[in-house]
């Protein structure tokens, strides 16, 4: 009786989708067969295989993004059931049905569940948040971090730029160019490092500039919607300080 229950049982999802970037959205609604231990990408996928709506009628299968099926790539991220988070983490079992699928709204849409997260991308790239070395010769071994400095950093280095406190964060949108949460985290991360500090200063006037650290509300969003966790909003506390600092020295001519 258990194994025709199962045999019977279907999904259902309502997907919300966009043919172009500058075409209208509409949804569509599709009902797969159940399998066990399914998550929103097998759905997806199953969906893929069929593409055919609940009413019998066949449609283009629904494009999405993602990459490593195991919450490290951070590809796979999409509104589901109102919620942004990632689809290869989110499973069948403990989702209320219909599963709602969106595209995140704070990015560009470029066909279905798939966005553009260049801007994520931009706002990386305006705090150099790498470590700019030489790296054309052996530079031999680098210098070692405190091991009380390396356990919090390795917490923020977690951030694998899903795009989910940016769509989790008020503040972000098409109306300002606040870099976000992601990349203010790393900035502490990087101006933590031994060589990446060599860049301190540049990355916290950059903080200080149009789109910094100043379009921080405080909502606490980001820090509630990460998937891995991070302490976000203690990175955006401690460069609030370290900005501040930087001000008054500058003031000071020092």
């Amino acid at each position: 009786m258990a194994d025709t229950a199962v045999a019977n049982k279907t999904v259902k999802l309502v997907i919300t989708r966009q043919d172009k970037p500058d075409s209208q959205p509409y949804t569509e609604t599709f009902e797969i067969p159940y399998r066990a231990n399914m998550n929103v990408i097998s759905a997806l996928m199953e969906i893929q295989r069929n593409p055919t709506t609940q009413s019998g009628q066949s449609t283009s299968p629904v494009c999405w993004d993602s990459n490593c099926l195991e919450e490290v790539c951070g590809a796979c991220s999409m509104i589901v059931n109102g919620k942004p988070r990632q689809a290869c983490t989110a499973l069948i079992d403990k989702l209320e049905q219909p599963i709602r699928l969106e595209p995140m709204k704070t990015f560009p849409i470029v066909r279905d569940l798939i966005v553009d997260r260049q801007r994520m991308f931009g706002a990386l790239k305006r705090v150099k948040a790498w470590i700019p070395i030489d790296g054309t010769y052996d530079l031999g071994p680098g210098p070692r971090m405190a091991e009380s400095k390396r356990q919090w950093a390795y917490e923020l280095s977690k951030c694998m730029t899903c795009g989910v406190c940016l769509e989790a964060c008020p503040n972000v949108n098409d109306r300002n160019s606040f870099i976000g949460p992601a990349a203010l985290s790393q900035v502490r991360l990087f101006n933590a490092h031994p060589t990446g500090e060599m860049n301190k200063d540049e990355r916290l006037e950059t903080l200080m500039s149009d789109g910094g650290i100043e379009g921080c509300g405080n909502s606490q969003n980001c820090v509630r919607a990460c998937p891995k966790g991070i302490p976000l909003t203690t990175s955006i506390a401690s460069l609030n300080k370290d900005t501040s600092k930087h001000m008054f020295k500058k003031w000071l001519g020092m």
